[in-house]
């Protein structure tokens, strides 16, 4: 006989969890709403010499839950906004063609 009784092996399989839990996509609606906080220090010391400290924090929540405690940050990122990096493509051209230019001025004068 094995240590997991019928009634233990029956509780592991997903629709136990259906049942005790709710579904994966009801959990998962949960935490977004709601928002879940993960925090850690990762120190690393030398003889009693901090060399290396990192903290990590990891915010998992859905946009409108994170825009209603205040952050916004992705609304901001030249990286991530569609289009606001409009200044930057426009200047890489502009120096695109100043150095195409100077390289055909640069021929005319060779031949």
């Amino acid at each position: 006989m094995s240590a997991l009784g019928p009634s233990d092996s029956a509780a592991a399989t997903p629709q136990a969890y259906s049942r005790d839990g709710g579904s994966l996509a009801d959990v998962l609606e949960r935490v977004l709403d709601k928002g879940v906080v993960t925090a850690g220090d990762i120190q690393i010391n030398l003889l009693d010499i901090e060399l290396l400290t990192i903290k990590l924090r990891l915010l998992i929540a859905s946009v409108d839950t994170a825009r209603s405690i205040g952050i916004n940050w992705w609304e901001t990122d030249p990286a991530l906004a569609g289009g606001s990096d409009e200044h930057g493509r426009r200047a890489l051209s502009e120096r695109v063609e100043r150095i195409e230019r100077q390289l055909d001025a640069g021929r005319g004068t060779r031949r």
